[in-house]
Order: structure tokens, then sequence, then C-alpha cells
């Protein structure tokens, strides 16, 4: 019997966000859109993530107006985006009437699909969010962070998938943001959801390519029963990108399984960001080809690639094999949390502190707050001696409620913050641009009639600082260098010593 299986496109969103840094600007996206909305797409996901960021942060251009010219330009097309559950599009908790606004603001704007999802599949961080999601009468799509560890297994995953049915969710998202998913645990996996919460339920998978083995994880989903898979069109795909969406098309030839994709608009939008791509070469990701190593680190690849670049700045480049290895002892004193932002961020870089400082002897706050469950419940126990070290370092008790409870209405007082800033328009989005990121906001709006500005056409950068100019990494560090992370709107300096 055949069937058709339906397909989400991430060219506008993860596909570049994944490889191209998220500096996309929209005009370059806009000539792709007819052939986009024509193409017969179940949805584009186009928004969220860390677009929203890169919109007021390099690119002078206001994330709603871009929301806004999607629908207007893809009236065909569901358009899909990516929540970080009470986190939104920031990288904190939110008060509940905060995430109401957000949602609901979203909804208006035109979005139609909001795949929700917490950074530790904590469901109570998601139910705030996919309430508001109904109530808006859009489409709601709860999500499992997929990763592996000795507590994670199909079993709980479907147990997970169980719960937000339960919630009311239309659609369960499988969501492997590192290319873990291997082809007979997707299988395992799907054929688990589609028993336990019905053959009706629609279950929709995202993988990433960066390990080499997704596209047969994603055609063992589809034999599974799997509806939906995402992928990204052949021109801004691989390497810790995604499955190329023409490769999926023809995987499915004389399978019984058909997509309705037009291939000769797939051939069009391939060609239009085959002339976009070389222009943001700068920002592209250096990893290419496969990289199986992430089974063992679990990082996904935009992480690894940042790490590198930032170990390298501090003549430590040498040293990535160490934090590679570090990041999974990390995660297992938190508990096991799946990495995907904020935590992968937070884990990632409390890995790079112990190579460079010693294990533990310096905490960020947010990994102190991931230990003492600020963030969530994780699956696992964590590590008594490190919650003992991060309450001595946030000076506060661990907590087992979830975390927004401890929050009071801020809506006011946000606001009151937002509008005295030079260029705030006093509308409820500007406000929520203010709240995600208040730092960056404050600039963004001051310059914001400036117009976008298209980092693919900007003048060569500067020359790079001494520190930088090691190109193979290995330079000795022979006086004190600081290090700097950033996690959201946070940075973090510690200074190395000379070995």
């Amino acid at each position: 019997m055949s069937r058709t299986v339906e397909v989400t496109e991430l060219v506008l969103r993860d596909g570049h966000q994944s490889l191209l840094a998220t500096r996309m600007a929209l005009e370059d996206m806009v000539p792709a859109c007819e052939d986009i909305d024509q193409a017969g797409y179940w949805s584009v996901e186009c928004w969220g993530g860390a677009t929203y960021d890169s919109c007021i942060r390099f690119l002078n251009e206001d994330p709603w107006a871009r929301l806004r010219t999607f629908r207007q330009l893809l009236p065909n097309c569901r358009l899909q985006m990516l929540l970080r559950g009470q986190n939104l599009l920031g990288y904190r908790h939110y008060e509940d009437t905060v995430v109401d606004r957000f949602v609901d603001k979203s909804a208006e704007n035109g979005m139609d699909v909001f795949r929700v999802f917490d950074a530790l599949n904590d469901v109570r961080n998601l139910r705030r969010a996919l309430e508001a999601v109904r109530r808006s009468g859009k489409h709601c799509e709860g999500t499992i962070c997929y990763t592996v560890s000795p507590l994670h297994t199909v079993e709980k995953f479907v147990e997970m998938a169980k719960q937000l049915q339960d919630l009311g969710c239309h659609s369960i998202c499988i969501k492997d943001m590192a290319a873990l998913l291997r082809p007979q645990p997707a299988y395992d996996l799907v054929r688990g959801i589609k028993q336990a919460c019905g053959q009706d339920t629609l279950v929709h998978v995202h993988v990433h390519s960066t390990t080499g083995v997704t596209l047969v994880s994603l055609m063992k989903a589809i034999e599974a029963g799997a509806d939906i898979v995402d992928s990204s069109i052949s021109s801004l795909s691989l390497g810790p990108g995604h499955n190329p969406t023409e490769a999926l098309v023809e995987m499915l030839e004389g399978t019984g399984y058909t997509t309705r994709l037009n291939k000769d608009r797939l051939l069009k939008i391939k060609d239009h960001f085959a002339k976009v791509r070389p222009r943001y070469a700068e920002f592209e990701s250096k990893i290419i080809g496969v990289e199986t190593e992430i089974f063992d680190s679990q990082i996904p690849g935009g992480m690894i690639s940042n790490m590198e670049s930032q170990l390298k700045q501090q003549g430590a480049g040498d040293r990535l094999k160490e934090v590679l290895a570090e990041v999974p002892n990390v995660r297992k004193d938190a508990g096991y949390p799946p990495l995907v932002t904020p935590s992968s961020q937070i884990v990632g870089t409390q890995a790079v502190f112990n190579v460079l400082m010693g294990r533990y002897k310096a905490l960020t706050g947010e990994f102190a707050d991931l230990m003492l469950g600020y963030y969530g419940e994780s699956i696992g126990p964590r590590n008594p001696e490190v919650i003992e070290a991060a309450a001595k370092h946030a000076k506060k008790p661990p907590i087992t409620h979830r975390p927004a409870d401890l929050l009071q209405p801020e809506w006011e007082e946000l606001r009151s913050q937002a509008l005295p800033l030079k260029g705030c328009d006093g509308s409820d989005e500007d406000i929520l641009t203010y709240a995600m990121f208040p730092q960056v906001a404050a600039k963004f709006f001051a310059q914001r009639a400036e117009g976008p500005k298209n980092v693919s056409k900007s003048p060569a950068k500067a020359a790079a600082p001494a520190a930088a100019k090691a190109a193979d990494g290995k330079a000795p560090i022979t006086s004190p260098v600081t290090y700097e992370v950033r996690i959201g709107n946070t940075s973090h300096q510690v200074t190395v010593a000379p070995a």
C-alpha cells in the first residue's frame, strides 16, 4: 500500500542556523519564497530557534517584521517555529503570562505550527506554552529531545510522548539535534509512539546529518509509520545541517512511499541557495563530511565548531579533544540532560572551564542553576558534591518544583523598562523583544531605523588579535590570556595562566 510522507523544509531557519551561524538575511530568502510556497511542503520552518537573537544582534532586522513578511510571501504554507517552552526564545525561564503573550503575538503575526521543546525534557516546562498554543487555535507540536544515555530508553521516550498527547498536542516531534538517532532506535521509537498513542497520532521526525547515519534513520522512521520528516534543500544541507530534501525524495522512489513535492520547484530552490551560500563563507561551519565522534561527545556540530574557534583564539586549540572527552563527564554529573540550547552551551562551557582550570574549580552561574534544578528536572540524579559546590557558588538552595513557580508577574515591569528606550515603539512585540534580550534590544531599537544589515556584504573583518593568529591553535600560552564564552546575554571570562 502506498502512503504519502509529508515534508517540512528547514532552509529558512535551521538550515542556515546550523551551517551559516544563523546569519542569512531576509533579503537572501525572499527570492526563493514563491517556489517554496508552491513546492508542496507540509510546513516551512522559518522562525524561532536562534533566528530571533540573530536578527536583532547581527542583522538589524525586526524578527516580527520577518515573520509577517514570510506570512505574506508564503500564503499556501504552514509557517513553523521552534519554541523553547518556558524559555521562549531567550535563555531563562519567563513568567507564565509572558509565555502566553508571546505565543498569542506569534500566532497573530502569522505563525501556524509551534514546535515546543524543553532542554531537559521536563514536561512541566512545556505545559504553559502548549496550553497557550492550543488556546490560540494553532497547531501544537509537543517535542521529545532525543539523546542517548544509560537512562534514556525507548520506553522512557514513549512515556513522554503519552504525556504530551495527554496535554492535547496535535503532533509529537522526535527532535534529534545532534544526529544521534540511529536507524533501529528510530524505527522502535516511532513504532512505540504509534502503539502507545494511537496510529492516527501525527509523528514528526527531525534529525541532523552530522554523524552520517540519519538518512537511513528517516527511512526506518517512515517504515515505522512516521507521518512527517524534516529536511533542508541540498545546497544548504549535510555537515552539521540536515539531510537533503531532494535525496529524501529520491530515496523513496520504488518503496511505496511518496511525497507531494514538486521536483522542478525543488531545483529552483536549490539553485537559489547555491548562489547565496558562498557569500556567507565567513560564517560557514568548518565541520564537513561525517563526525561519528559525536556519538561519544553528543555535542551538536555547531557547538563543536564554536568551542574549537574559541580555544584556538586562546592558543589552546590542541585541547579540543580534552574538552570533548570532558563533556560526557559533566553531562553525567548534571543527570544526563539532552544537549540542546541552552543545556548544550551550559554543559559545553563548563567542560571548557574544567579543562582549562581544573574540574569544577570555577562554575558558571548557568551551570550552578542547572545543578540546582532552576532549569528543571533531569532524568538522572545529579552529583551531590557538585550540587554542594553549586549551592555555595549561587548562594541558594536546590529546588524540585517547577522553576517558573518562583517567578512573579513581570510584564508591567518589562514594559516600564522597555518604553523609555530610544526607538522602542511601545508595541507588545517590542516589549517581548526586550524581554528576550534586554541589552541587545536596547541597541537594536536605537538603530532599527537604519534598516537591515546583510552581513554577507560587509567588508572584511579587521585583522585578528595576536592571540588568534596561531593558525594551528598550538602556540604555547606565554602570558595570561582571557577566555570568553557567551550563553545568551551573559559573557563568562576566565584567565588562563601559562602552563
